[in-house]
């Protein structure tokens, strides 16, 4: 059952590992999820666009998240990314997902189509009340090509199980606009954006759900800590050796960055699946100059 402030510092957008066929490697996803458990991870998110939802099949989506759920064993919590741009499909996702007994789910807004602020608030509106399960809202205009207004989450907040918003434009006078409009709501609010996640939370967010945490959990959990204790001292001191990856693990279309990270850290195999393709040779050392500042080397 949901608790206000349930999901809260650092949360991992987890890869999903695949094999050089683009199979889902379930042995590695044990590894991954032990992994992140001793490391202090907070919260599971899997599904997400790190997790290459995108090209997955209903039946693959469905099986990572419930499997996830049982490797979890209820240790921490699991959110499942289950946004599509069907409104169709996202509900049935999103039925997967309570099934498999995920703590809530994460929506990204419908990619492609670009619906209007009444489209969105129609879309969700639907699924909350379709599928009765913690819900939040996923708002990365620069992959899906539309941008959740601020007064389109005010109106989504009202509904009692949407329950956060996950932001990742990186826009930290966003995240002031959404404070300033949500006032005194029960409703969280996450950074989706490793580069600004330190000030997200020191401003007043709940919590990061973040790439650079796959391979650098437990000097997250820590930096998350300190941010949402508002000590900025200790929460800049130990997010500075972070700073390449936070960049770096970008340098081309996530997740492949960070699954070649993964890979060199013997925790995953390269795999990836098309149209993604593994990361271009001259991208390399900059990523190695990044582990080696973050202690991974």
């Amino acid at each position: 059952m949901y608790k206000q402030g349930m999901f809260r510092g650092s949360m991992v957008a987890l890869v999903t590992p695949m094999q050089a066929d683009g199979s889902v490697d379930f042995q590695s996803l044990v590894k991954l999820v032990e992994f992140h458990i001793e490391n202090n991870t907070s919260a599971i998110v899997t599904m997400g666009t790190t997790g290459e939802s995108a090209t997955l099949n209903m039946e693959e989506h469905c099986e990572v998240m419930s499997r996830t759920v049982e490797l979890v064993n209820g240790r921490v919590p699991v959110i499942a990314g289950t946004g599509a741009n069907s409104t169709w499909e996202a509900i049935e996702l999103t039925r997967c997902a309570q099934q498999g007994g995920a703590d809530a789910c994460l929506l990204v807004t419908p990619y492609y189509n670009k619906p209007p602020q009444e489209g969105l608030y129609q879309h969700y509106k639907k699924l909350a009340e379709t599928v009765d399960i913690p819900q939040i809202l996923y708002n990365v205009p620069g992959r899906t090509a539309v941008d959740m207004k601020t007064g389109t989450v005010k109106r989504l907040s009202e509904i009692d199980n949407i329950i956060g918003l996950k932001d990742a434009t990186g826009d930290l006078n966003r995240l002031a606009e959404l404070q300033s409009v949500l006032g005194d709501a029960e409703f969280d609010l996450y950074g989706g954006d490793d580069a600004t996640g330190t000030e997200f939370m020191l401003r007043g967010g709940n919590g990061v759900i973040s790439v650079t945490n796959n391979v650098a959990p437990k000097a997250m959990a820590a930096m998350c800590e300190a941010a949402l204790a508002g000590d900025r001292e200790l929460a800049e001191s130990l997010n500075q050796p972070l700073t390449g990856l936070h960049t770096r693990l970008f340098l081309e279309s996530s997740p492949i960055p960070v699954k070649w990270v993964l890979s060199e850290m013997k925790l995953i195999p390269p795999g990836l699946r098309l149209p993604l393709v593994p990361l271009a040779d001259e991208f390399h050392q900059p990523l190695r100059e990044a582990m080696q500042q973050a202690g991974l080397v």
